[in-house]
């Protein structure tokens, strides 16, 4: 195939309705397929005996034009974007597949999708846990395994199943952290911005390789509908790929597997000596940011002609008090919940930022979760000097990114959008990975996974439990593919954490989203929300903007943690996935964290 520009490459190929699908790929290279239910849908199961092989396939398949003819077909095929059913059929798939362990086994995965189902009906089915799951059990499978990215590698949905021994991608084909068009409208509020996000993406497969995300790039046939072209090219490569696999022991492969993981979004041509990182740094609360940087302060004059409930009570309206509104808190305006309440600053900040009359909570930074669960001054920082300038590659440091990270730095105490540390809860010593939600939304970016890593790590090190507080509106876009590549990395150090024995209590705060809760956050041993926390893969203005219905109160923390009770009645469909064990009020929970960590240690005696 010639070099194309790469909006050409993107319009005219990976998102061309000719280009072969995956069904038509395992036709031409596997004659012998015997697929598996269920049928005729986005998801396609099933085994083939092939050069002296046994291989187990699990492929993703974009509806082509004929299939969509009626509203139902959209409905059943929605974009190849497979839903939370589905991935619960690819989780016992690999479950049957791991039990019966044929000789010469090979896993193969072929992945075409926009992403993952972001339906309602999904997010309700804890869609995000479901590919936090899928992510570890490729990580643990225990047989070799290959993956090739045949046309469009959309997001969590794409990685779910794309994380394996060897990983190919056609030269046509793109692989990304989200969609172009979602990735312009986010970072340049400009849909058609699609060549400008394509180049911040870094989603061919030249540039994947580069990277480490892919290790080989498939040639592809000149014409974009030559079925038969790109079959050759699949056949080939998987025939040699599962022979060179066939003589590296199962242990090896594991372990390479592993280094892999910890290696997404390190340079390779730096080295560091961590030292300098890991020193334990006392939390300088005096004059440190603690309040929300658009937080709209109220002086007491300014409240002179408030009559509220308590009027007359010597509380309201002190001159040079500072005081908050309830629903009014931020000073860029817009909409908020609240009942008018004006509540001195000082008790605000005591009760963790949540109305003491109506409950109405706001999103609260790292500092004051900080204040929230650690014992006075006993946090530590950890690692706070490791930025993006230390670990990301000069080339992907852009102006527009240099000078993101340099605004976020203004808006909160911390130097990213993850802060770790040492501290105790009621005397039980723990390490905390906690999200700095005004640093970039919380997002994960190599930063932000590179500390969890070694986080874990020091947790390991010392014998602690793991506490992790999640505040995240997903991955980091302007950090591209390795973005994405930290969901595998943070659930690889879960899965180091849990082979030690070490307990792992997940915090899931407001918001929880994106590729945080579809990760490391829905692997906790215990998962403790806070009330009204919003849990959710895509969030509700991405849902809207794609057209699909909303009900807000239906991802919130105490309905998901109500169906989460049913979970035992389902545990064919669920698997490993427990989803929301307990919802614990911002006042109430350190309290519960000491309760669980209390448990493990008598576990200890």
């Amino acid at each position: 195939m010639a070099k194309m520009d790469i909006l050409d490459l993107f319009k005219k190929r990976t998102r061309s309705p000719l280009r072969p699908r995956s069904g038509d790929l395992i036709i031409n290279v596997f004659p012998h397929f015997r697929q598996h239910p269920p049928y005729g849908g986005s998801l396609i199961l099933g085994e083939a005996e092939q050069w002296e092989r046994h291989f187990f396939i699990v492929a993703q398949q974009k509806p082509r034009p004929r299939d969509l003819r009626t509203k139902e077909d959209l409905a059943k095929l929605n974009y190849g974007m497979l839903t939370a059913e589905e991935h619960s059929h690819i989780l016992g798939f690999l479950d049957r597949a791991q039990k019966r362990r044929p000789e010469k086994a090979v896993l193969v995965s072929l992945i075409d999708t926009y992403g993952a189902d972001i339906s309602m009906e999904s997010a309700r089915d804890f869609q995000a846990f479901f590919i936090a799951q899928l992510i570890r059990a490729y990580i643990e499978m225990p047989m070799p395994s290959i993956s090739i990215v045949v046309g469009e590698g959309g997001s969590g949905g794409a990685l779910a199943i794309q994380y394996a021994d060897r990983r190919a991608q056609f030269e046509d084909a793109l692989y990304a952290t989200a969609p172009p068009e979602s990735m312009a409208a986010i970072i340049f509020r400009d849909p058609t911005r699609i060549r400008e996000a394509l180049e911040i993406l870094k989603p061919t497969a030249g540039e994947l390789k580069e990277l480490g995300v892919i290790d080989q790039v498939l040639h592809a046939p000149k014409d974009v509908s030559d079925i038969p072209g790109y079959a050759r090219f699949v056949g080939a490569y998987l025939e040699k790929t599962a022979k060179e696999l066939g003589r590296i022991k199962i242990a090896r492969l594991m372990e390479e597997r592993r280094a892999r993981a910890e290696a997404f979004g390190l340079p390779r041509q730096k080295s560091f000596d961590w030292r300098k990182f890991v020193r334990r740094t006392p939390l300088k609360k005096k004059g440190a940011q603690t309040d929300p940087p658009d937080m709209k302060i109220f002086l007491g004059e300014d409240t002179a002609l408030q009559v509220e409930y308590d009027y007359g009570n010597g509380l309201a309206g002190h001159p040079g008090q500072e005081y908050v509104k309830c629903g009014e808190t931020s000073s860029k305006g817009g909409p908020e919940d609240g009942c008018g309440e004006m509540i001195p600053l000082e008790t605000y900040q005591d009760n963790h930022y949540v109305c003491p009359r109506c409950g109405a909570a706001r999103v609260m930074g790292a500092m004051g979760w900080i204040n929230c669960l650690a014992d006075r001054d006993s946090f530590h920082e950890l690692y706070r000097n490791l930025t993006v300038e230390e670990l990301l590659d000069a080339s992907l440091l852009t102006p527009h990114y240099r000078k993101f990270v340099q605004d976020q730095t203004k808006r909160t105490h911390f130097k990213e959008s993850l802060v770790t540390g040492e501290a105790s809860i009621h005397g039980n010593n723990v390490v905390m990975a906690v999200c700095e939600f005004y640093f970039s939304g919380g997002s994960m970016g190599v930063v932000f996974g590179e500390k969890f890593n070694r986080a874990v790590d020091y947790a390991i090190e010392k014998r602690y439990p793991l506490v992790s507080l999640c505040c995240s509106g997903g991955a980091r876009l302007y950090e591209g593919i390795l973005a994405l590549m930290q969901m595998v990395k943070t659930v690889n150090a879960v899965k180091k954490l849990k082979e030690h024995g070490l307990p792992y209590l997940s915090i899931l705060g407001d918001p929880s989203t994106g590729g945080a809760i579809a990760s490391y956050a829905a692997l906790g041993d215990v998962v403790i929300a806070e009330p009204g926390a919003m849990v959710i893969f895509a969030g509700p203005r991405v849902m809207k903007s794609r057209g699909f219905p909303v009900d807000e109160s239906a991802i919130r923390a105490e309905s998901l943690h109500r169906l989460a009770g049913s979970i035992f009645d389902r545990l064919e469909y669920f698997r490993g996935i427990r989803g929301i064990h307990e919802v614990a009020a911002r006042s109430d929970m350190k309290r519960v964290i000491s309760k669980y960590l209390e448990f493990y240690d008598k576990s200890k005696c």
